[in-house]
């Protein structure tokens, strides 16, 4: 199903990794097999077949995707760790071009083509019983390489709740330590003078990183209009955020995108973590390679000796051994699909879909949640990026490549008060708990008890932190063209905390066959009147000065005059929402008994040895993009697991069930290269594995 109009942009924005066709019996990158010379020392670490891969590996990562690619950069540090990552989408070489250039992420946009897994949820009631598409990658990189580059992080109040839902989550899982986290990541490089003054931008150099693999910045040219933003808001009773990036996530501000300066390209983890490194004899990475399965041992805690994978569902299984632990890393989709064919699910699912039940799971693929996001457009008389791109001209004295640098990057996170008033937040919020007990039981898609004790402690979560000023709907400037032609601008509005609760699962035992995807949008009545209230601030925006000036002159195109009442509005909206491409919580970090799915060390709930890092484990969708979290989750995993291997306690170890085997001994070489270097608030364990970990790369999801 193609995406509706409204959501053209967005899809491009949150695109993820590319097509899995590859050659029977061999993994080259079927676009690019005539490589030019200096690709060769663009793909160092990356193999040309699996011919080359070693019989085992102590880290096998499954997915080479944002987190996927990070975790593999920094468990190959210590030299004598063996880190494979298998990922199921290509090199990404054929594409370089689209992936390097920020603004082609709306100008040639990888969405539709082979680099989109071009997944279907099932018909969705709040949706008008349509099917909402689901674009996500299939490429080395994973999200990160094709989507729409904002670099945007959760409050404080957000991660603080995730970290109290589970035992040991605040040792290892506060701000504090996310925080640190996503600093590690990154290098933050400030807008030039001119961009800053025409941009209205601000920031706190303090809250960010400077001395991470991916770089983070601002766009080399900014449409004037850019510089309305924060005014405007303000104006309409949206304060402007001096500091977006320190916890308080809140109010109007310009965020960052992953931009590296020093060339206008996109710092994607690929590009970021990867090609940047000198030869590695420990670390191996092999595109079109979908894994099938886990393969456990028996006993009364699983542990996975071995990963299957193929080159396609026509092509021959081959399995590599797992010394150490396998880490999922292939997103909201991608983890609990791997699970789910593996054996480790729900028993009623694993049953109707032929599996052979290894491991009951219930929480497996529940827990389900996503942004859904959808724009009021307007037509200008003013200068956008898509005006410009569209008549081949350039502004003044301003370079191509600085011009496709920009990208869309205004942005807003309005509190429930913002939307339905001081005087009546907290009675809509009061009205919400009382209905906890109601909803759970009518609501939640598994009946099982822990999954609605989960449902529960979600939704509870949820609701309390409609009190708080973070942010329920986000809003955004888009500059880059709609369906109503390039002399547009839309802003768009994209529901962040939404109460309803979906699930995935599978139906078939082919691994090659999608999974079924049920977000459940807008089951929940009170996420249709918040985002609802979040377009009509929208549009309000648009008659609100600056913006609205007569240099600008917007005149409201969509969904226009005929749209007035709540009942048109929520007409409206039903044909026009799609997915702000934000999928999380699948896998969920909770207790056990709660349908958690792995626990505070990030291990599945009953395997020794088989860890999840993505999207998939936040329990919560945050109000922010996915990448910054994601980033920041990939840092302080691979710093706890290293740490674990190499007995130090510089990331505190939590007790709970499913413990993993015990480190073995270790020697202190560490490779000599740029990534073996401490960055700031994680600790880079300098002491080698004698173990092997084996990293699964079965197609890495993870949205902007």
């Amino acid at each position: 199903m193609r995406l509706t109009g409204d959501l053209a942009v967005l899809a491009i924005v949150t695109l993820l990794s590319s097509h899995a066709t590859a050659f029977q019996g061999s993994h080259r990158d079927i676009y690019n097999d005539k490589r030019e010379p200096d690709l060769h020392a663009h793909r160092r670490n990356i193999l040309n077949t699996d011919a080359q891969i070693a019989e085992a590996y102590d880290f096998v990562i499954v997915g080479g995707g944002t987190a996927g690619l990070a975790l593999a950069a920094r468990l190959s540090e210590d030299a004598n760790h063996t880190v494979l990552c298998l990922e199921a989408g290509d090199t990404g070489d054929a594409v370089k071009s689209s992936i390097d250039t920020p603004a082609y992420a709306y100008y040639q946009s990888l969405l539709g083509s082979s680099y989109d897994w071009a997944f279907n949820t099932i018909n969705q009631a709040g949706a008008n019983n349509r099917p909402i598409s689901w674009p996500r990658g299939k490429v080395l990189g994973g999200s990160s390489a094709i989507n729409g580059m904002y670099m945007v992080r959760p409050s404080q109040q957000e991660i603080d709740a995730w970290a109290a839902l589970v035992p040991g989550g605040s040792e290892n899982w506060s701000w504090d330590s996310m925080f640190e986290g996503m600093k590690a990541s990154e290098t933050f490089t400030p807008a030039s003078s001119a961009v800053q003054q025409a941009g209205d931008i601000q920031w706190n150099a303090a809250s960010r990183g400077s001395s991470g693999s991916v770089h983070v910045s601002y766009p080399g040219y900014v449409p004037p209009i850019v510089g309305d933003w924060t005014e405007t808001l303000a104006n309409a009773g949206i304060p402007t955020s001096t500091d977006a990036y320190g916890g308080d996530g809140w109010g109007a501000f310009v965020a960052t995108s992953n931009i590296n300066p020093s060339n206008w390209t996109r710092s994607y983890s690929r590009s970021a973590y990867i090609d940047p490194l000198p030869p590695r004899s420990n670390l191996a990475i092999l595109a079109n390679a979908t894994v099938t399965r886990l393969i456990f041992s028996n006993g009364t805690t699983l542990n996975a000796t071995a990963v299957e994978y193929a080159a396609s569902s026509t092509a021959a299984r081959k399995t590599v051994n797992v010394n150490k632990e396998v880490i999922l890393a292939g997103g909201a989709i991608g983890s609990p699909h791997v699970l789910l064919h593996s054996g480790v699910g729900p028993s009623d699912v694993l049953q109707r879909a032929g599996v052979p039940m290894q491991l009951e799971l219930p929480g497996v693929g529940q827990h389900l949640q996503d942004h859904l996001s959808t724009q009021v457009t307007f037509k200008t008389s003013a200068e956008t990026a898509a005006s410009l791109h569209a008549s081949n001209s350039l502004p003044n004295g301003v370079s191509e490549a600085t011009f496709l640098s920009f990208i869309n990057s205004a942005t807003a996170y309005a509190n429930l008060s913002d939307l339905v008033g001081l005087d009546t937040y907290q009675s809509f919020q009061a009205n919400i708990m009382s209905s906890l007990d109601s909803s759970a039981a009518s609501l939640s898609p598994s009946q099982d008890p822990t999954v609605i004790a989960g449902y529960k402690t979600i939704y509870n979560v949820t609701a309390n932190l409609m009190l708080s000023q973070v942010g329920q709907v986000e809003i955004l400037l888009s500059l880059t063209g709609t369906p109503q032609g390039a002399q547009t601008v839309a802003i768009q509005a994209a529901l962040q905390h939404p109460l309803s609760q979906g699930q995935l699962y599978i139906t078939s035992s082919d691994p090659f066959e999608s999974p079924i995807i049920d977000p459940a949008y807008f089951s929940h009545s009170a996420d249709p009147t918040i985002f609802r209230e979040g377009l009509k601030l929208a549009r309000k925006l648009g008659s609100t000065a600056p913006l609205a000036s007569s240099a600008n002159a917007l005149v409201e195109v969509s969904p226009g005059s005929s749209v007035q009442t709540d009942d048109e509005w929520d007409t409206w909206i039903a044909n026009a929402i799609g997915t702000e491409f934000h999928p999380s919580c699948s896998c969920a970090m909770l207790p056990k008994e709660l349908g958690g799915v792995v626990d505070a060390n990030l291990r599945v709930y009953g395997t020794g040895n088989v860890r999840v890092v993505d999207a998939s484990v936040f329990p919560i969708s945050f109000a922010a993009h996915m990448q910054a979290p994601v980033y920041g989750l990939a840092e302080r995993a691979a710093s706890m697991i290293r740490a674990e291997w190499n007995l130090v306690k510089s990331v505190q170890a939590v007790n709970a069930s499913g413990t993993g085997m015990a480190p073995s001994a270790m020697n202190t070489t560490t490779p000599n290269d740029n990534h073996a270097q401490n960055t700031s608030g994680v600790a880079r364990v300098g002491i080698s594995f004698s173990c092997s970990l084996l990293i699964v790369a079965a197609t890495v999801f993870v949205v902007l």
